[in-house]
């Protein structure tokens, strides 16, 4: 995999005239990742109480080749059974509550490192169990989907999330029905469109990630079904924007197909980056997601890459 290669613009300062370094996160290996294409680094931060705050982790996204969707710190486990602990950051510093790719790529981390071919995750979304099934492929058990609407959740009590009107006094994109609502552990927001290629997904996207109907804000879907276990699709993810491939959003995409009675509960998720594979499990209603994960090289944090970080 080659040396690790130093990240923030001169040295490390740890040795430099006998200095310490001051940033907590200076020195640190950060695996730069992807999973069909969703940008991913990997942060491991055991065994250290600190946590990177919102301007180190725009920070770090500013860097030279470290720009990135989603950051996945690994914490120590505060469970038995439990491989770590893990936080996810947007690029702009914000906190997701899941993310399928980055969490397939933690696994990916940890097996190798462990010798083990399945481990169980922590998120702030809940527990993910995570198994590889080849080389670079791993399947992850994203859980239940949430479709209450209090659970998504959105600003008023609806009597079906399956179809939900953001506009009901049309002021709205003509070019858009009703949104199918799903929370995967974040809330998305799910457009069927006839046809994708005439959606400005980056445009629609950062207006409907802040509508005041989501008082979270949500991920926003746009997507085509070619059959009946087939779906094109576009996502613009809150606090990161437009994306090649997106997780959690395929997962509440065929959620939201299937309860529409528009697919079947497994098909194939096609994604700008790449292609997952999601199957919502009868037998417990759990969201399971096949995919691939590449490991493009490390770095190491230096202090100066935190010195001009502003809030």
């Amino acid at each position: 995999m080659g040396q690790p290669k130093q990240c923030g613009g001169r040295p490390n300062r740890k040795g430099e005239l006998g200095l310490i370094s001051r940033h907590p996160l200076a020195g640190r290996a950060i695996a730069r990742m992807n999973g069909a294409g969703n940008a991913i680094l990997v942060l491991d931060m055991r065994g250290s109480n600190a946590q990177p705050a919102p301007e180190d982790a725009r920070a770090i996204h500013r860097a030279p080749g470290l720009s990135y969707d989603q950051m996945m710190v690994i914490g120590d486990a505060r469970t038995e059974g439990i491989a770590a602990d893990v936080l996810i950051y947007n690029n702009d510093g914000t906190l997701s509550g899941a993310c399928g790719n980055g969490t397939r790529c933690v696994a990916d981390r940890l097996c190798r490192e462990l010798g083990v071919s399945a481990v169980n995750i922590e998120t702030e979304a809940g527990l993910i169990a995570c198994e590889r099934l080849g080389p670079w492929s791993y399947r992850a058990d994203m859980g239940a989907p949430r479709l209450d609407w209090d659970a998504i959740p959105i600003r008023r009590a609806v009597a079906d999330t399956r179809r939900v009107n953001l506009w009901p006094d049309a002021g709205g994109p003509q070019e858009l029905g009703p949104a199918s609502v799903v929370n995967m552990g974040n809330p998305h927001a799910v457009f069927f469109v006839a046809d994708l290629k005439r959606i400005d997904a980056a445009d629609l996207g950062a207006r409907i990630e802040v509508d005041p109907m989501f008082p979270e804000k949500a991920n926003v879907t746009f997507a085509q079904v070619l059959a009946r276990d087939d779906v094109r699709a576009r996502v613009w993810e809150r606090g990161v924007g437009l994306t090649l491939a997106c997780g959690s959003a395929a997962c509440a995409t065929l959620v939201a197909a299937a309860r529409l009675g528009l697919m079947e509960r497994k098909g194939t998720v096609r994604l700008p980056g790449g292609d997952l594979i999601i199957e919502w499990r009868a037998s417990d209603d759990h969201v399971l997601m096949t995919g691939p994960v590449e490991y493009e090289g490390e770095f190491i944090l230096d202090d100066a890459l935190f010195e001009a970080a502003a809030p």
